[in-house]
Parts: structure tokens; C-alpha cells; sequence
């Protein structure tokens, strides 16, 4: 397979480079992580300027490639990060533009890529676990509008969110992967409550979210009723198997920066260390491959990443971690620092063997649809 960049690829490289050199030193400074107002207008500007240069459209009208060339450009040129915007350009935008009707399309895309509305993901419960099909969110039908009750924890970005993308049960008895619906919710609906979380690293960009009969109109279903599942792995797909791309060139880029400290500090003399770095220099760099190899893959199958993703998935978080780790032995008795560089990744990087299914749903999505192993009981 040839992971080159054909012309017009290049050309694009070269002409977002030039555009990321010239606006990167003029944009204001980023507001603190427990300012999430602040962060969500800082988000959504940075997206404004992509939009008005031509560059928002990459996430969903662009080639996977082009896509891919994108989020590995921003980063390289420490570009804002999509912050508030991430489910709404790498989820919730890319699976209604697969699996939206034209009208749903028109209403949310273009203020998802403007930067005027942010989404955030209604997926995980307290008693659910790392099983998501085993949801109790109800909603049924009552005239042109679903009844929602119910709850959700690790709600990303909800308490600055005008959308969310709501998984909902709507036939108790059917097989649990059967009756479940895909709904667009709008945060400011009467009888939501949201509470947020603050994690290990100090911030509280997820929530707790409470649902008392919210009414949410049947247009805003996504897909058929009770077909919810099958849209839910179209959005999954995209979350493991190309919204992590832009965190694979950070990576490197702090594998370098570690290296670089280790010299300065001595810590290069560690023949252990520089072992260890020089796996993690290998590991990322045939993640950078897997990723590419699967964002071609999936421009060869219409656009939606495949299982491919899970492989991506389990390893990135799993080496993520590590890198991290690295960095702490870097840092010495400094690692107890917060304040020091890479230490609140260090303690953000446990939740990513959490994050986008567990590494426990991974291997059993390996096992079953790549290996074709059967099912367990």
C-alpha cells in the first residue's frame, strides 16, 4: 500500500503550513483549564479562523487522507487543540454527515463547523461499566417527541454543550444491542441537570447528566428507532480509529522533548532509559503507520473507519501511558510536580484505557471481528 502523498496532498501540506506560520503568532492566549467558558470561546474561535480560511470542511468533505495530513499539520505547528469542539467534529459531526438525513445535515453540520455550537457525548452510565449496550437511559414515544429518563457520567464538555448525542433505550424488550435509538438532545431542554466531575488532573471537562422526561423531537433521531446500536459503532469508529490521530504527532513530539531533557539532566547516561525511549520512538512510529494504514482503509470503504481502529486504540492508550511513565523517570523526584511539564498528561494518560471502550472491549472487538474467534458466553 503506498502511504505517500500524492500531489494535490502535498500541495494542500504546503499551503496549510504556510496558513498555520502566518495566523498561529497572532491568536490571543489560552484561557486556564478551569475556565471552560473561557475555553469554550477560545474553541470555538480557533474553529471560526479554520472555517474562514477554508480549512473547517476537512473533517467530513475532505478525503480521510486529507483529514489525516490535517490534524498531523495543526499538531506539528502546535495548533489549538479542538477542546470543547471534539465531539462535535470528530463524533457527533462525522456520524450524522454518514448517517444524517439531508435536513439533519443542513441543521447541524455547518454551526458545528462554523464554531457556533458545541456537543458533547451521552453515552456511558453508572451501571453500565464498559458494557454500552447494557444502557437503562429509557425514552419512549409520545406523539412527535421522545420522553427521555435517565442518566449519564463521564458526559464530555456538558456543561458548556448546546448539543449532545444521546443513546437512549427504547424498546426494554428487545435484545439489549436492539432497542436502542441515537438521539440529538439540545442541552437547554427542560429537566436536564448537569454536575460536573472533576478528575485526577484537576479539571472538569466531564459530567455527571441528569434526565427528568426530557423532550426530545423525533426529528432529531439519527437513524431508524431501535437501530441505535448500529449508528453508535459508526460513531465509535470514528472516535478509535482517526480522532486520536493529531494525539500520535504530539506524542512524538514529547518523545523528543524527553529525550531532549534527558540529556540535559544527565538522566541520558541511563542505558535502561535510553532503551526504553528508543522502543517508544519504534512503538509511535508504527502507530503513525497503523494510521495511515487505516485512514486508507477506510477512504477505500467509503470513509468509515473499520475494526481496524480497535487495534489502534488498545495499543495508542496502552503506549501513551508508558510514554508518560518515561517521562516521570525523566523528571525524577520532579514528577511529584504538577506544575512541571508532562505531569498533568501523565495523570490524564490512565484514562485512556478507559476512554473510547475499555481495552477489555477492544480485545474481545479483535478477537471477534478480525480474528473471527467466537463470541464468549
Amino acid at each position: 500500500m503506498d502511504l505517500s502523498d500524492t500531489p494535490e496532498e502535498q500541495e494542500f501540506r504546503a499551503r496549510l503550513r504556510h496558513w498555520l506560520a502566518r495566523v498561529l503568532p497572532g491568536l490571543p492566549p489560552k484561557p486556564s483549564p478551569d475556565d471552560w467558558p473561557g475555553r469554550r470561546a477560545y474553541d470555538l474561535g480557533w474553529q471560526r479562523r479554520l472555517h474562514d480560511a477554508g480549512y473547517a470542511d476537512v473533517h467530513w468533505d475532505a478525503s480521510p487522507t486529507t483529514r489525516l495530513i490535517f490534524l498531523e499539520e495543526t499538531e506539528k505547528a502546535g495548533a489549538p487543540y479542538v477542546g470543547a469542539n471534539f465531539v462535535g467534529l470528530l463524533h457527533a459531526g462525522p456520524t450524522i454527515a454518514a448517517e444524517g438525513t439531508d435536513a439533519q445535515r443542513a441543521r447541524w453540520l455547518p454551526p458545528i463547523l462554523r464554531g457556533e455550537e458545541v456537543w458533547c457525548q451521552g453515552f456511558s452510565e453508572p451501571d453500565a461499566g464498559s458494557d454500552l449496550a447494557a444502557l437503562r437511559t429509557r425514552a419512549w414515544r409520545d406523539g412527535d417527541a421522545y420522553v427521555v429518563t435517565g442518566s449519564k457520567i463521564w458526559t464530555s464538555h456538558a456543561e458548556v454543550a448546546d448539543w449532545c448525542e444521546l443513546l437512549v433505550r427504547t424498546d426494554p424488550k428487545a435484545p439489549k444491542h436492539r432497542g436502542i435509538t441515537w438521539l440529538a438532545m439540545p442541552m437547554d431542554a427542560p429537566g436536564i441537570t448537569v454536575r460536573p466531575l472533576r478528575t485526577l488532573a484537576g479539571t472538569a471537562e466531564f459530567a455527571e447528566v441528569f434526565l427528568d422526561e426530557v423532550r426530545v423531537p423525533v426529528g432529531n433521531r439519527v437513524g431508524d428507532e431501535n437501530d441505535g446500536w448500529r449508528v453508535t459503532l459508526v460513531t465509535l469508529s470514528f472516535e478509535r480509529g482517526t480522532a486520536f490521530a493529531g494525539e500520535v504527532v504530539a506524542c512524538r513530539r514529547v518523545l523528543g522533548e524527553l529525550a531532549l531533557a534527558a540529556r540535559e539532566n544527565g538522566r541520558w547516561d541511563d542505558p535502561a532509559l535510553r532503551r526504553r525511549l528508543g522502543r517508544l520512538h519504534a512503538e509511535f512510529r508504527g502507530l503513525w503507520r497503523l494510521t495511515q494504514w487505516n485512514v486508507s482503509a477506510a477512504e477505500a470503504s467509503g470513509g468509515v473507519p473499520g475494526a481496524g481502529g480497535s487495534v489502534f486504540k488498545l495499543r495508542y492508550s496502552h503506549a501513551r501511558q508508558e510514554l508518560y511513565d518515561a517521562a516521570a523517570e525523566v523528571l525524577g523526584a520532579d514528577c511529584l510536580d504538577l506544575d512541571r511539564p508532562w505531569m498533568p498528561d501523565r495523570l490524564s494518560s490512565l484514562a485512556y484505557t478507559i476512554a473510547a471502550g475499555t481495552s477489555q472491549i477492544q480485545h474481545s472487538i479483535i478477537a471477534e471481528r478480525i480474528l473471527g474467534l467466537p463470541k464468549g458466553r
